[in-house]
Parts: C-alpha cells; sequence; structure tokens
C-alpha cells in the first residue's frame, strides 16, 4: 500500500507530482473560460483541499460520488498563496485498497475526556427537572455514543467526528462564564448549552463524508432538538411548563436570526446569552481550522465563503 500524503502537509511537495487516496468531501461541475472544469474538495483526517480536473472534466466526475475514496494523480500547487491540487488522473479505488482511518476527521480530543467534561456540566446542573431531562437523554447508552461521535456541522466549524460533543462542551463552558456576568439562570444556560445541538445527532449522517439525512433537510437540528427535549420533558412528572418554554426557546431561537434558520428570535436574556455564546464559539472554532489548514509560510486564509473574507494569519 502507498505511503499516504496527509492534506496539512502537501506544501511540502510544492510544484512536485503525487500519486494517492483522498475522499472526495464535494464534487461539482463548472464552467470556464476552457470550457467545463471538475471542482473538488478532498479531504483526509488532517483537512481538505481544493483540487480541480482541467480535461474530461465529466468523465472524470461520473466516475464516483461525493463519499466516495478517489485514487488521483496530480501536481501540487500554490495558487494565491494556497495549496491546490491539479489533477491530471483519477478514478474510483477499491475498499481493498486504502486504510478507512486515514479519511475521517477527528476531534483532537480523546472521546473519554470529552465525555467526563460532559457529564461534569450535567452534575453542575442543580435544578432536579432539568438535571434529570438531561439524564433522560443521555443515560441511553445507544443515543449517547451516537451523540459522542457526531459532528456539529458540514463543513464550517467541528465538522469531524465527536465535533458535536467539543461544541456543546465549549459552549457550556462559556455559559458558565456569562452566568456569573449577568442575570441569568446558571442551571437553564447549561441545560440550554448541552441541548441546543442534540438534534445533530439526527440531523447528519454517520458515514466519512458528512452530509444531511433526511430528516436534517427537511426538519433541521433546531426543531428536532426541540422534540427531543419535548418528548423527554413529557415522561418527567409534575415539569414545570414554565420551565420548559424557557428552555424551548433558547433551542428554538439560537441561530439568533430568521436568515439563518432561527425558529424564533431570542426574547429572554437567557436565549440572548445562548445565542452569542454558540455563535462565539462556533465563529471563533471556523475561523481556527480555515487558519489551521494553511501553508505555515502563508500570510492569509483561504477566502472564507460564508463570512465572505480572508484572515490574516498572526504571528507574534
Amino acid at each position: 500500500m502507498e505511503e499516504h500524503i496527509l492534506v496539512n502537509e502537501l506544501y511540502k511537495h510544492e510544484n512536485q507530482e503525487i500519486t494517492g487516496f483522498y475522499l472526495a468531501a464535494e464534487k461539482e461541475l463548472r464552467e470556464g473560460k476552457g470550457g467545463q472544469y471538475l471542482r473538488l474538495k478532498l479531504q483526509d483526517r488532517s483537512g481538505q483541499v481544493t483540487a480541480n480536473v482541467w480535461k474530461d472534466a465529466a468523465k472524470a466526475a461520473a466516475e464516483f460520488d461525493v463519499g466516495d475514496v478517489v485514487k488521483i494523480h496530480a501536481q501540487v500547487v500554490n495558487f494565491k498563496g494556497q495549496i491546490q491540487l491539479s489533477i491530471s488522473r483519477l478514478r474510483f479505488a477499491d475498499k481493498s485498497e486504502y486504510e478507512i482511518s486515514h479519511f475521517v476527521a477527528r476531534s483532537p480530543f480523546n472521546p473519554d475526556l470529552l465525555a467526563e467534561r460532559f457529564w461534569g456540566f450535567v452534575d453542575k446542573v442543580e435544578n432536579e427537572y432539568l438535571n434529570k431531562l438531561l439524564h433522560n437523554i443521555f443515560d441511553d447508552k445507544d443515543f449517547f455514543a451516537r451523540y459522542l461521535v457526531a459532528p456539529a456541522a458540514k463543513g464550517w466549524h467541528h465538522n469531524y467526528m465527536s465535533g458535536l460533543i467539543e461544541h456543546s462542551i465549549a459552549v457550556a463552558s462559556i455559559c458558565e462564564f456569562v452566568s456569573s456576568q449577568y442575570p441569568v439562570s446558571l442551571d437553564l444556560m447549561l441545560t440550554g448549552a448541552l441541548l441546543h445541538d442534540v438534534g445533530k445527532v439526527i440531523e447528519y449522517n454517520d458515514k466519512t463524508s458528512i452530509d444531511f439525512t433526511d430528516a436534517g433537510r427537511l426538519l433541521g437540528h433546531l426543531t428536532i432538538s426541540d422534540q427531543i427535549t419535548v418528548e423527554s420533558a413529557s415522561k418527567i412528572p409534575g415539569f414545570p411548563e414554565d420551565i420548559l418554554l424557557n428552555l424551548r426557546h433558547m433551542i428554538l431561537s439560537h441561530h439568533g436570526e430568521y436568515e439563518k434558520a432561527s425558529v424564533r428570535l431570542p426574547q429572554t436574556l437567557e436565549a440572548v446569552l445562548l445565542h452569542h455564546c454558540d455563535n462565539l464559539d462556533a465563529q471563533a472554532a471556523g475561523v481556527a481550522q480555515l487558519l489551521a489548514a494553511s501553508p505555515p509560510d502563508a500570510v492569509w486564509s483561504e477566502y472564507d465563503k460564508l463570512n465572505n473574507r480572508y484572515y490574516r494569519i498572526v504571528s507574534i
């Protein structure tokens, strides 16, 4: 089996020809000045790289699907300070040809450590109903096993295995801090942090290439998270309606704006703070991932299409 060159080490092979196996995370036929070309996002466990097929693009695109591993022969090029691949040959790769572990990106944190930190936040929730709610949901061993490995996003922040629990812990940590600064319920803030994205267990598939499930596309994780919360609360005798109403509002409004698929606008201080805590971690982690994917001598990051900007790499 050929030695695998990690995406984050491709810069060492600039202007060289390489041959290797990579997972096709995205593919798109585009129209260029010279006709059609195929734009790809290839990935392994270390990150993603943009790649282009300039000749016989339609034929190459028909050879594989998103989520497949392909074998390529390509030149490593530097385009506007970013490493890319110019592919001359490409074919579908059989599972016998590669190690799947090469292509599954994971959280840099040990899953056992993430689980320990997660349950530490559950233990900090003193309200008996909210604590029971969290246990009702996460004591389900099969569900927690899925939660532990689920990604937090498809393409921006924490888009790797165990990204969801890593993100939720980070949001809980920020919520714990802001609860000491503003007159809010720490129990509600922590519970909202741990449950706001719980529906992503169902929203995304469990394949090597992250994509939406049918429920994820049709319902979205805000609605699914709300449904999980309501169904679990209904199994707890005497669960206070006001607490459930406030928690549901936090979940359904945490995207902050209707334009960003929020079901409602935040209308309690807890909901406002959860939105900003969630967005702080999501945006900071997304930018950090983009910067980390840059070559060591880069001054600017790759273009961030989501936020319409480049980021300068600060080194002091």
